[in-house]
This record gives structure tokens, C-alpha cells and sequence, in this order.
């Protein structure tokens, strides 16, 4: 016996202007995602975007309409949040950087030779355990 394979046949359906326009319109006013109107009415991303393009109040002003999605717009919200942290953080840094090259720059004052340069050299060369010269 042979199996029969049935073959789908896709039915074309066609959607009036008026039903569009109020799609378009929850669209816009974002009661709706362009995923929800795809999953609950059966229509292609595309058809949704050309929708979008055709019956938009925006598109009689000659101006391109972003359609955000929320997870777009949480990632940008969490990006901004990362980046002012890190803002912070290099302040935080740049803060103990300035502190420690003035504490330096006093302890070189006080000792009467530049530690930053004796510090480097010993260092350079391996040998951190020498003692440091000092007046007398």
C-alpha cells in the first residue's frame, strides 16, 4: 500500500483596508507587537511590515517609523546602565591614580629624592628588596 502524502494547500486570504488600518494603528500606539499580529492572525512579517509602511500616519511625513521591540528596548536600557558603571568606575580609578602620584610627589618632598624614579629602576632591573637611599 502506498501512503498517500496530502498536500497542504495554502489558502490566500486577503484583509481589508479597514482591517489593516486598525492593525496598523495598535501597531503604532504599541497594544501590539509585529509578532502578536503574525501569531494571531497568520500573516507574514513582511505583509505585517508592509502594512506598517502603507497605512502609518508617519509615512504621509516622508519619515521612516522604527518599530522598537521591548527587548531591543531593554537591551539599550541595560547597555546605558553598563556603560555608566564603568563611567563610575574609571572615575573611581582615575580618583586613587591622582592620590597616589601626589602622595609621591609629597614623599619625594619629604625625603628629598624622587621615589617614583628609584622605584622604577629598582624594578626595572629586579631587584625590589634593596633598600631604599634616603638622607643619611
Amino acid at each position: 500500500m502506498k501512503q498517500q502524502q496530502q498536500l497542504e494547500i495554502k489558502q490566500q486570504r486577503t484583509f481589508s483596508e479597514a482591517f489593516k488600518r486598525e492593525k496598523v494603528k495598535d501597531l503604532v500606539e504599541k497594544r501590539i507587537t509585529i509578532k502578536q499580529l503574525c501569531s494571531l492572525y497568520g500573516v507574514s512579517r513582511t505583509a505585517a511590515y508592509k502594512w506598517l509602511y502603507a497605512y502609518s500616519p508617519h509615512h504621509e511625513q516622508k519619515t521612516i517609523l522604527v518599530v522598537q521591540m521591548e527587548s531591543e528596548a531593554y537591551k539599550s536600557q541595560m547597555l546605558q546602565q553598563r556603560v555608566a558603571e564603568l563611567e563610575r568606575v574609571v572615575g573611581q580609578k582615575q580618583l586613587e591614580l591622582d592620590f597616589l602620584n601626589k602622595l609621591f610627589e609629597i614623599g619625594s618632598q619629604e625625603l628629598g629624592f624622587d621615589i617614583k624614579k628609584n622605584l622604577s629602576t629598582r624594578l626595572s632591573n629586579g631587584t625590589g628588596a634593596e633598600k631604599l637611599p634616603g638622607p643619611g
